[in-house]
């Protein structure tokens, strides 16, 4: 009989048997790799500091990103500009600081005080492509509407001056339509067109003009004649040097008002007809 114990077979378990019969042998638990010594972000100060950081850089990148500063900047300002509502005029050739008022709606002593710094010390000397600040804050949209608003009072206004000064009321006719720089009197006129006169080239001066305007008109801007042979053509003389409409539609001058009655709007196109027959209208002793 076999000795008690020997060559016993150990006895196995289930699972013991189960891992046999695969042939895989004794499988000792398998720990997965960095399951155990991977610190978390919160037990890891090297982690945390470079979470932090990231988390800083993202928003200063995000800020720098292409074309965001120089939107940022052109939005900036376009709303400055539309806040402050004031718009802009660059000078023409032949422009007058008072014509450029009339247009836009403003005195003209307020368009210099705004524009004092560019213009100078003289607001009668303007100069070409200057760029004006228009005081006031009116769009141009809303200049045509208050145009358009008091458009008829304004036609009614100049027919009745058309009226008086061919009737004879100088002083009604002579009322420019805003205030000139050189004052509103045959002075003020006449200094006006020197001015308008020197930057377009056209001769003449002061006492050339005042001594045909004096023959001419006597001073009033307002006159006319209406019995000479230009009366009886439909084409009367009018104005301080009697200009008939064919003349002054001819020589007109740019940046000056399109109305014979004007003064020196008058005065300048009549100059630049005689500049161009007679040399200067300081060589003018009589009827031209």
């Amino acid at each position: 009989m076999p000795s008690i114990g020997k060559h016993r077979r150990p006895k196995n378990s289930a699972l013991m048997r189960r891992l046999a019969a695969a042939g895989t042998g004794i499988a000792l638990p398998v720990i997965a790799v960095g399951t155990v010594n991977a610190a978390t972000p919160s037990e890891n100060p090297a982690a945390k500091a470079a979470a932090a950081s990231a988390h800083q850089e993202a928003p200063a990148k995000a800020s720098k990103a292409p074309g965001t500063t120089a939107k940022t900047n052109a939005t900036a300002k376009a709303t400055a500009k539309a806040k402050s509502g004031h718009r802009t005029h660059v000078v023409r050739s032949g422009e007058t600081l008072e014509g450029i008022a009339r247009t836009t709606h403003v005195s003209w002593q307020r368009l210099y005080a705004a524009n004092k710094q560019k213009i100078g010390p003289n607001p009668n000397t303007i100069h070409r492509d200057t760029v004006l600040t228009i005081p006031g804050g009116q769009s141009a949209k809303g200049a045509e509407a208050a145009t358009s608003g008091t458009g008829h009072a304004k036609a009614q206004a100049g027919t009745q001056q058309r009226t008086a000064a061919r009737g004879g009321a100088a002083a009604a006719a002579a009322a420019p339509a805003a205030a000139r720089p050189h004052g509103s009197n045959l002075d003020g006129w006449i200094r006006q067109s020197l001015d308008i006169m020197r930057e377009r080239g056209i001769p003449g001066s002061y006492n050339g003009i005042l001594r045909n305007v004096m023959r001419e008109s006597a001073g009033n801007p307002g006159a006319i004649n209406n019995w000479d042979s230009n009366a009886k053509a439909g084409i009367p003389s009018k104005g301080l040097l009697q200009v008939i409409d064919p003349t002054f539609r001819a020589y007109h001058v740019q940046g000056t008002a399109h109305d014979p009655y004007d003064p020196v709007a008058n005065i300048v196109a009549a100059s630049n007809y005689a500049a161009s027959r007679y040399g200067s209208i300081d060589n003018v002793h009589g009827a031209y």
